[in-house]
């Protein structure tokens, strides 16, 4: 997490910039997004996907997900360039998380169908996408450091190009790692104080609290609210999940979170990779309790569900410099990159 440093106000230090004008080629009218869009917008995102070797695919489920959270305003920070058929043909949206203490974030997303492009419309998307989110950062009035940014796959840097010439540079770098169940691995016994059990709903906020506590310390990352954790969970396995507790604290009440896997299943993906797996969306570990092998126990037991499940591998995305040696602890259990991508940034 970025250190919280002072600033005058974003209305200060940022200029109002007007929204450009989008190219209206193709017979595109543009107009913001919807929730009714998302079958639309799912085609558009499966074709950009496939066109673009993207090493996964998006369901309907996380495209309805985009549309979640009352923090988000589609009328004013989103954009849809629809054809004459009805199609959307370029998409953009924008959030700004609303959990961030120590920086104020704007997120940018978007696309522009395969047969649209090298016709300048991804360039104009760009402009508009970054301007908004520059308007978006001045009516936000914060003192905080401001970024924009963008997560964007490493194949495809034709599209990176697209943000450099607007003055972001690449931030972060992560890689997506695969385990083969099939290959033998190690189990981990956790200290006598110490239990895993399945996760469960009544341990969600504890669990959030783990979460927001692990990650305090890791660049770009921010506290998350109540209804932020809660956003985009249609892929979510509760079932696959796990929970480490300590049961010498918690006061008499629950026991102490201090430990978590949270995974999920991306069913569209298993014929794309040749094979099933559960995605390791989430893992972390309170820092108080680092060093325990704790993430090693979770690791391992994640894997021995999967495989009892009939899933042949275990999927997650790390973060190369992650300060808590996660890429190392994912490579000594056997993982290996499948992927990579960058976060280009654009700080105010």
């Amino acid at each position: 997490m970025d250190t919280h440093i002072q600033l005058p106000a974003m209305s200060q230090r940022i200029e109002e910039k007007p929204l450009p004008v989008l190219p209206r080629d193709l017979g595109l009218q543009w107009r913001p997004l919807q929730i009714e869009d998302a079958p639309n917008l799912f085609e558009l995102i499966t074709l950009i996907e496939h066109a673009d070797k993207a090493p996964y695919r998006t369901s309907l489920e996380e495209t309805v997900d985009v549309f979640e959270g009352s923090w988000k305003n589609f009328d004013t920070d989103s954009i849809a360039g629809v054809n004459q058929l009805g199609q959307i043909v370029a998409y953009g949206v924008l959030e700004m998380p609303p959990g961030d203490e120590s920086i104020t974030r704007v997120l940018i997303d978007g696309g522009v169908h395969p047969d649209a492009r090298q016709v300048g419309l991804g360039q104009a998307l760009v402009d508009w996408l970054v301007a908004r989110a520059s308007n978006m950062l001045r009516e936000s009035d914060s003192t905080k450091p401001g970024r924009i940014a963008t997560y964007l796959q490493d194949n495809v840097p034709e599209q990176w190009a697209l943000y450099e010439k607007r003055g972001f540079e690449a931030r972060r770098y992560y890689k997506a790692l695969e385990r083969d169940l099939s290959l033998p691995f190690e189990d981990f016994e956790l200290a006598p104080h110490l239990k895993l059990i399945p996760y469960g709903e009544h341990l969600d906020e504890a669990v959030r609290l783990a979460n927001n506590d692990a990650f305090r310390d890791h660049w770009g990352s921010e506290p998350q609210t109540v209804e932020e954790w809660a956003q985009g969970r249609s892929m979510f396995v509760p079932e696959w999940s796990l929970v480490v507790v300590d049961e010498t604290q918690g006061g008499g009440k629950e026991p102490l979170v201090v430990g978590y896997v949270l995974l999920e299943k991306y069913e569209q993906d298993w014929a794309l990779a040749g094979h099933s797996s559960g995605y390791i969306r989430r893992l972390g570990v309170r820092r108080a309790y680092r060093g325990q092998r704790i993430g090693l126990a979770l690791l391992s037991a994640t894997m021995r569900k999967l495989q009892s499940v009939g899933i042949e591998y275990a999927e997650l995305d790390v973060d190369t410099e992650n300060p808590s040696g996660a890429f190392g602890l994912y490579s000594y259990l056997g993982f290996v990159e499948s992927s990579s991508s960058r976060m280009l940034a654009l700080d105010v």
